[in-house]
Formats: C-alpha cells, sequence, structure tokens
C-alpha cells in the first residue's frame, strides 16, 4: 500500500474502525452506524490507504486484526478519548454539552422511566445526540461501546463508577386471587410451598431469593410452573393469580395502592437500588456529568 505524504487519519474513519472491530463484522457495524456496508467498507480501505499497511484480515465468515491493526487499535482509543475530552472541555466552557451519548438499561425499568427521562434530557441539552438500547442480559458497557448504563441493583462492577439515583426495594407481592386460594405466607419458609414466579433476569441466581430481614440477610430456594427471563411477563402472571413474585418497588407500588396486588412477608425485602454506571475513562466527561446530574434531579421524583 502507497502512504499520501502529509495525510492522517480522519477520526470518524477510527470510530468505523473501532465499531467494526466492536461489532466483529462491516454489515453489524453498518447497521450500528446507520451507513451502508459499501460506506464503511470504504472509509476501512481509505484508512488502511492512509496508514500504508493492512489493519484487517478479512474472510467470508470473520475479520481479524493484523499486527498493525492491533496497533492501530491501541492509538485510535486514546486519539478518540482525546478527541472527545477536548470536546467536553469546550462544552463546560460553553456549559452546552454536545455530542454523542449511548445509553443502556434494562427493558422494563428503561421503558418506563428511563425513556422519559432521556426525552426531557435531549430537550434540555439539544445539541446532544443520545441513543438508548435496552437489555434483560449483563452488559459490558466498555467493550459493547456504551458510556453510561442505568441499572437496578446494587452488584456495581469494581472496574466502574457507580453514581446511585434513586432509592428502591423489591418486595414480595402477589393478586388477591391467589391469596384466596392458596392461603397468604405467614414465614418465608412457607415460600416453599407456593408457586412463585421465578425471573431469570441478568446475573441473579434462578430459583434463590436472597432477601434481608431486620438487617439479616436470608434466602430460600423457590420454584412454580412458570418462569421467565422477562419481568413484565412475569409481572403479567402474578396480575393473573398465578403465584408469588419478587419485583421492584418502582413496577409494583401502583398496583398495591390499587389492590390488585397485595405485599406478602412485609418485614422481608431486597436492595435493588437504581444506579448510573459509567467507566472510569469518562469520569471527567462534562457531558457524562450533565447528563447523570440531570438523571439524579429526575428521578428525585420517582418516590419509591
Amino acid at each position: 500500500m502507497t502512504h499520501k505524504k502529509d495525510t492522517v487519519p480522519l477520526p470518524e474513519d477510527l470510530r468505523v474502525f473501532l465499531t467494526v472491530i466492536r461489532k466483529a463484522g462491516f454489515a453489524a457495524a453498518a447497521d450500528e452506524l446507520g451507513l451502508s456496508p459499501a460506506y464503511v467498507s470504504k472509509r476501512i480501505q481509505i484508512l488502511e490507504t492512509t496508514l500504508a499497511t493492512r489493519l484487517l484480515h478479512r474472510t467470508s465468515r470473520r475479520i481479524a486484526l493484523t499486527e498493525d491493526g492491533e496497533r492501530v487499535q491501541r492509538w485510535a482509543v486514546r486519539i478518540l478519548e482525546d478527541f472527545q475530552q477536548l470536546s467536553d472541555e469546550l462544552s463546560d466552557a460553553h456549559d452546552s454539552p454536545r455530542g454523542r451519548l449511548h445509553l443502556c438499561s434494562s427493558f422494563g425499568f428503561g421503558r418506563n422511566h428511563v425513556a422519559p427521562a432521556v426525552s426531557l434530557l435531549a430537550q434540555q441539552y439539544p445539541d446532544l445526540e443520545i441513543r438508548l438500547d435496552l437489555f434483560d442480559r449483563v452488559v459490558d458497557i466498555v467493550s459493547e461501546g456504551f458510556d453510561l448504563e442505568i441499572r437496578v441493583g446494587d452488584d456495581i462492577p469494581g472496574q466502574h463508577i457507580g453514581r446511585r439515583l434513586v432509592s428502591n426495594r423489591r418486595v414480595l407481592c402477589a393478586a388477591p386471587a391467589y391469596l384466596e386460594r392458596r392461603g397468604t405466607p405467614q414465614q418465608l419458609s412457607d415460600l416453599e410451598q407456593h408457586d412463585c414466579l421465578v425471573l431469570k433476569e441478568r446475573d441473579n441466581a434462578f430459583g434463590i431469593w436472597n432477601l434481608e430481614h431486620e438487617g439479616a440477610a436470608q434466602s430460600v430456594r423457590v420454584r412454580g410452573p412458570l418462569s421467565s427471563n422477562n419481568g413484565e411477563i412475569v409481572l403479567r402472571w402474578a396480575l393473573d393469580g398465578r403465584g408469588v413474585l419478587l419485583r421492584s418497588m418502582w413496577d409494583v407500588k401502583p398496583l398495591l395502592e390499587q389492590g390488585k396486588l397485595v405485599q406478602v412477608l412485609h418485614g422481608y425485602t431486597q436492595s435493588a437500588n437504581v444506579w448510573a454506571v459509567y467507566p472510569t475513562r469518562l469520569a471527567y466527561s462534562g457531558k457524562l456529568r450533565a447528563c447523570v446530574e440531570f438523571l439524579q434531579e429526575h428521578f428525585k421524583g420517582l418516590s419509591i
């Protein structure tokens, strides 16, 4: 490959290159970036020509980094982070956050609470370009390219920064029809004889409910004929009278107030605070700080 004298890589080409690596393909990278696969391929070719080296081994099934590609990957991350820090500092100077923010959260909380908050955030800071993705699985925010995760639960990875947005707890509850049919549990061990609606959510242990009672940790193994990996489905089953549910107060509080669900074993709860989690490399990001502070103020009104 020939090298163009006095040319340097474009930041946008470096961003495309890193996206291709992270998504392990041109088509997947194009989909994330909102570009055509042909355009993505063209930008990689231009980058390779500019640097006068091959960056990727391409086959029909996969791509792999060359030795030079690994070097460029390391430098690209550093260069784009420096650009981002420059942009953040200029944003701070003008008190107007701008640029891209890639957020993620869980399906239920994300749809019901994070999405409305993001709408208001975009209204307050129109120069931000915000993307929100929702999952019901563990997300590696660094390798998957996220700036911020809104997470329900206190299991914050040690390598990340966590700022609590709102206090929350999970409670045990069931529909009146179920309790009338099967009786109300009086002690934790009674749950072993009840139909419990088991949720496999993210990395939580399946079929074991870890709870707190008067400051002490207790656990119970539960089972039932119905289980799912989606919290909204399990909540629907609880409303249908199919069993006992362990669910966040942010989700069930209105239903408890309306009498559609009844809390049982009141002394037993599970801590599930809501956190903003982000990589340490973004600790001084002005736009991220503005986003987190906005969410903290917004969620003050979420009474749970």
